[in-house]
């Protein structure tokens, strides 16, 4: 068998891996997106199953009015005494000199669940880990972040040992053991004891094309007490703009049964408009940050390296000793929307899905009109990850507005300030009408205007759909579900990409997703019918596709 990477597409970033007898799992960022933390598992590193996320309650995650790629940032999961062990950081600050956070602890004996009430350990920096040593000693390991505009804002590697009687950091105890290298921004550290060396794992560079991993080791825990790897980075493709996979580097190891090594990095692969160069821009990574695995082995001084070079390969060796994974064979979806819950794949921003934002089952979603797609507080959207560069999303939508600020459809959506939406609404020329609509930078444009599509007296229902491209996307309606007209719009997708969102802001971490919402912005929660969704996915390279 080989691994095809990247092994989670579309916004899976931030991998956190561990082996727990023969199975693999894998805990991934998802920053303002609930419910918090995506697992996935696998025995044999190839194929992956998505498991329910843990952070599912208001009790262990609350992020409303978060920033947008505020909350869960780099989850670190471990296994010891006998349980799961789930370190999480929710950051409340994204742009300026500040990064306000909390860094919590949940455990479980199941993977599955339930999951103890957070233990809130401090706000020292993200990325936190918990390293468990053979001593039984247990440490914290975190970026460090530093306000002050006179110094680096990434201020090192901190250690605090962890106290399991009072279940509580000892501040006392904290110090720096690696500041990194003249890359800077050092961060993502997880922590290992091998053949008597403690490795040190911590990403560079910042998570954009200068991404990097790099590998440092000491005999002790002692502060400023380890030695960075030589001839490195261990991972990185800031050297490699050809390869197919960019920006590896934050990630984590992990053992095979019979010893071999692996490491999950996260990654994006980048595409290009015609016209464009492709080293600058390297590209846009309309899905985000994924995760990649490469195979690792050891050098005769006792380093490790990435098989196949620092720029990592798209096909790696399977472990020998894997045991075949059941899984689907891509990420396609259809909800028909008969369960009394959400299906697993779909998402809602900062908070989890309540008869505030409407209900579902008996073959119906109904959303409530609320907050406009720009809003961070109150909004009624569900959505689930592009995870793949060409496929096609189609929806049933009932909807009666009587006022412009009432919409209703389908959409595609980066964060607030960049999304499009194709909707059912009003307006005074012709009543009931369908709009495209765009925000990009936070600069709103209605495509269709006076000329908005106008919807038969009679109709009840209207059918959407969007088709992804990979460069562009565009939006399609039907009055029948049968025969489908294209609108004259095509949208450009680098808009809704980590690369492009990075140009205004700091917080450009979650690529895109496409979903389902009803706005209603007038106060009076006009209610949307959803009969079905289908994603169909055409896979990454399917350019003869219609």
């Amino acid at each position: 068998m080989k691994i095809k990477n990247p092994v989670l597409p579309g916004f899976n970033a931030d991998p956190s891996i561990i082996r727990v007898e023969d199975t693999y799992y894998i805990a991934n960022s998802t920053f303002e997106w609930f419910p918090g933390v995506r697992l996935h598992e696998s025995k044999d590193l190839v194929h992956w199953n998505l498991l329910p996320s843990p952070l599912s309650t208001t009790t262990l995650l609350d992020m409303k009015g978060n920033p947008s790629s505020g909350g869960i940032w780099a989850p670190d999961l471990s296994y010891a005494d006998g349980k799961f062990w789930l370190v999480y950081t929710d950051v409340k600050v994204v742009d300026g000199a500040f990064k306000d956070m909390t860094n919590y602890l949940t455990t479980a004996t199941d993977i599955k669940g339930p999951w103890t009430d957070p233990i809130k350990l401090n706000g020292v920096g993200f990325d936190a880990s918990l390293f468990h040593d053979e001593d039984n000693r247990k440490y914290l390991v975190q970026q460090t972040w530093d306000h002050r505009e006179y110094h680096h804002p990434f201020d090192g590697i901190t250690l605090t040992e962890f106290d399991t009687q009072t279940m509580k950091l000892k501040p006392d105890t904290a110090r720096t053991i690696y500041r990194g290298t003249a890359v800077k921004l050092v961060e993502g550290p997880h922590l290992y004891k091998i053949n008597g060396y403690y490795y040190l794992f911590a990403a560079e560079g910042g998570t954009v094309f200068t991404h990097q991993e790099v590998v440092a080791r000491s005999k002790t825990l002692e502060a400023d007490s380890f030695e960075t790897e030589p001839d490195g980075p261990f991972l990185t493709n800031f050297d490699t703009p050809n390869s197919y996979l960019q920006k590896q580097g934050h990630g984590a190891l992990v053992d095979t049964p019979s010893g071999e090594w692996y490491y999950a990095s996260l990654a994006a692969r980048p595409w290009h408009h015609p016209n464009e160069s492709i080293t600058d821009p390297r590209g846009w990574s309309t899905l985000g940050r994924e995760t990649s695995i490469q195979k690792v082995e050891w050098d005769q001084d006792g380093w490790p390296r990435i098989v196949g070079g620092h720029g990592g390969t798209t096909y790696v060796d399977a472990p020998k000793d894997a045991i075949l994974t059941e899984a689907p064979n891509d990420h396609s979806q259809i909800d028909d929307f008969q369960d009394e819950k959400l299906d697993i794949n779909w998402n809602t921003l900062r908070v989890p899905f309540s008869s505030q934002m409407g209900r579902v089952g008996n073959g119906q979603l109904k959303l409530i009109g609320r907050g406009s797609l720009a809003n961070c507080h109150d909004l009624s959207m569900i959505a689930r990850r592009w995870q793949a560069f060409y496929f096609d999303a189609v929806t049933k939508v009932k909807f009666s507005p009587f006022s412009y600020q009432q919409m209703a459809g389908l959409t595609n959506y980066y964060n607030d300030k960049h999304w499009s939406f194709v909707f059912v609404t009003w307006n005074e020329i012709n009543g009931t009408v369908i709009e495209v609509a765009e925000n990009n930078r936070g600069v709103y444009t209605s495509y269709l205007k006076d000329a908005a599509i106008n919807v038969p007296e009679g109709i009840e229902y209207v059918w959407f759909k969007t088709k992804a491209r990979k460069q562009t996307y565009t939006y399609e309606y039907s009055f029948d579900g049968n025969n489908w007209q294209t609108i004259p719009v095509t949208l450009n997708a680098a808009v809704l990409s980590d690369d492009y969102v990075l140009q205004t802001s700091g917080g450009f971490f979650t690529g895109a997703f496409v979903g389902l919402a009803a706005v209603d912005y007038s106060g009076y929660e006009t209610e949307a019918q959803f009969d079905f969704f289908e994603y169909k996915e055409y896979g990454d390279e399917a350019d003869s596709v219609k």
